[in-house]
C-alpha cells in the first residue's frame, strides 16, 4: 500500500459549498461526498471509499451530492503550504459530510488509513474558525496522514456561506493542523496528547488574551510538565507560534463570523438556508 508522508498534501476536501446555492435561493442538500480524483477514476478505491462511508454514516449515498477534487484543485493550496505540485495520480482523499447532523461539531477520521491527524485536531482548529456544527467523515483508500485536509474545508464553507475566509485565517488553521502533525512525527506523544495539548493552551491564551509569544511557550512548558509530556523545545515553539498566530487573527475571525451572521439575517436568504446556516455556524 503507498505511504503518503508527511508534507504532501493529500487533501481531504469536505466541499460543503455544493450544498447551498450561491445567494441561498435554492433547497440545500445536507450531504455531500468529495473524491480525489484518483480515486473517483478506480473502481476498486471508490468502492472502499464509499463502504467506509456507508458503514459509517449509515446514509444513503445515492442521495448525496458529489464534486471530484482534482490535481489543479490541491495544487492551489499546497502551494501555500509545501510547494509542492501533484498530478491526477496522486489525488486520493475522499471525505462525506453530513449536515442533518447538526448538533456539534463532530470529525470521524479513518484510523486505518490517515495516520496521524484525529478528528480532534480537526475540529480544534475549525472551532478556531468559528465553524461549530456537522459530521465530517474522511478517509483514502492508500495511506497518509492528512494534515493539509483543514485547507479544504475552509473552501468549502466560502462556498456554503459565499462568504470568503480571510487568507490569515486559513493559513492559521492550516498551521495548527500541519504543526500537530509535525509534532507527533517528531515525539512520542500520541496524537490524542498533542491536540489536547494545542486545544487546552488555545483556551488559556484566549481567556487571558494573550499575544506575547514568550508568554505562550511559557504556558505550554507549564501544561507540559503538569501533564507529563516530552516534547523538545523546537515542537514548543512551532506550538507557540501556531497559537500566536492564530490568537493575533481573532479580528479576522470575528469579522468572518459577522459577515455570516449578516447574510442570516438577511432578507434575501431562503428560511431553509437561514436555518441551515445557523446550524453550521451557531
Amino acid at each position: 500500500m503507498r505511504k503518503i508522508t508527511i508534507g504532501m498534501v493529500i487533501l481531504s476536501i469536505i466541499l460543503i459549498g455544493m450544498v447551498i446555492p450561491a445567494g441561498f435561493s435554492g433547497q440545500a442538500n445536507s450531504v455531500v461526498i468529495t473524491y480525489g480524483e484518483t480515486t473517483h477514476a478506480n473502481t476498486n478505491y471508490k468502492s472502499d471509499v464509499d463502504s467506509f462511508f456507508k458503514s459509517q454514516s449509515n446514509l444513503d449515498l445515492s442521495k448525496a451530492d458529489e464534486k471530484i477534487i482534482t490535481a489543479s484543485d490541491v495544487n492551489k493550496i499546497a502551494s501555500t503550504i509545501t510547494g509542492r505540485t501533484y498530478d491526477s495520480s496522486e489525488v486520493f482523499s475522499s471525505a462525506l459530510v453530513n449536515l442533518k447532523d447538526s448538533t456539534n461539531l463532530q470529525v470521524s477520521v479513518d484510523k486505518s488509513k490517515i495516520t496521524t491527524v484525529t478528528g480532534d485536531m480537526y475540529i480544534s482548529a475549525l472551532k478556531s474558525a468559528g465553524i461549530k456544527s456537522g459530521h465530517v467523515y474522511v478517509t483514502s483508500p492508500v495511506s497518509a496522514t492528512g494534515e493539509s485536509a483543514l485547507a479544504g474545508i475552509m473552501n468549502c464553507y466560502e462556498e456554503a456561506t459565499n462568504v470568503k475566509i480571510p487568507e490569515t485565517v486559513k493559513e492559521a488553521a492550516n498551521k495548527e493542523i500541519y504543526t500537530q502533525a509535525e509534532v507527533v512525527e517528531s515525539s512520542n506523544v500520541s496524537a490524542d496528547k498533542v491536540s489536547k495539548l494545542v486545544d487546552d493552551v488555545k483556551v488559556t491564551v484566549k481567556e487571558k488574551n494573550v499575544t506575547d509569544h514568550q508568554t505562550i511557550v511559557n504556558i505550554i512548558n507549564n501544561y507540559t510538565v503538569n501533564n507529563n509530556i516530552n516534547i523538545s523545545n523546537n515542537d514548543v515553539e512551532n506550538i507557540a507560534s501556531s497559537i500566536e498566530q492564530t490568537q493575533n487573527v481573532q479580528g479576522d475571525i470575528n469579522n468572518y463570523e459577522n459577515q455570516v451572521s449578516n447574510i442570516l439575517n438577511s432578507t434575501g436568504g431562503s428560511d431553509a438556508a437561514k436555518g441551515f446556516l445557523e446550524g453550521l455556524f451557531g
